[in-house]
């Protein structure tokens, strides 16, 4: 467990902004703060304080709540980004519990959300998501993943606060090396997943923020 409980640029909220985070005690109160939120399919990114104040929040949004709420507890606010084809990519807020890893996550698919922090590698909680991730076709679109990275060098851009930051954090997680989850060839070998698990997968999907590969 961390050993320390960061303040997490207290100056930068406001007493109801505190407020609300103190109330997050735990990975799993953040997380169930995210599932509460409606997913967001509006083509804009909202900082932690927008995503508190409005409301909603799509995936990249969501975790970067998460990595502020996880930084009051005392974790390193660190992101990991999951690559995908035919599809979104994801994006995760990291933590780690003694040597092991979870993620905090909001997803319009039931399955690529929360992580239990049991995964002795950041490939080991990638290749957690694989079966959950697919796209409305039931192809499996996961193919690999970043390093974590962390938002501390953006500080002087105020991302808790700003909406403008939030650019340069997602261009951050598209320029930094993704390391591969498949073998050369192995998804060509691939079967789609079955209509249960499928269903399963889309249980309260908004249809409106789904990603439409070309080629169906």
């Amino acid at each position: 467990m961390p050993r320390r409980r960061s303040t997490g640029a207290v100056a930068e909220w406001t007493p109801t902004e505190r407020r609300r985070l103190r109330a997050l005690r735990s990975p799993a109160d953040i997380q169930a703060l995210l599932d509460r939120i409606p997913y967001s399919t509006e083509p804009v990114y909202r900082c932690p304080r927008s995503v508190l104040r409005d409301g909603r929040a799509h995936c990249f949004d969501a975790a970067v709540l998460a990595a502020a709420a996880l930084e009051r507890l005392g974790h390193p606010a660190r992101l990991v980004d999951l690559r995908a084809v035919r599809d979104d990519d994801h994006v995760l807020a990291l933590f780690r519990r003694g040597d092991r890893y979870g993620a905090v996550a909001k997803s319009n698919f039931s399955g690529l959300r929360f992580r239990e922090p049991i995964f002795r590698s950041l490939r080991e909680l990638a290749l957690s998501y694989f079966e959950d991730y697919f796209n409305e076709h039931g192809e499996k679109t996961l193919r690999g993943y970043s390093g974590p990275v962390s938002l501390r060098p953006f500080e002087r851009l105020s991302w808790r606060t700003e909406d403008a930051a939030m650019d340069a954090i997602a261009r951050r997680l598209d320029a930094v090396p993704h390391y591969p989850l498949l073998r050369r060839g192995a998804a060509a070998h691939l079967q789609p997943v079955d209509r249960r698990s499928l269903a399963a997968g889309m249980l309260g999907v908004d249809r409106r923020g789904l990603h439409r590969p070309r080629g169906r």
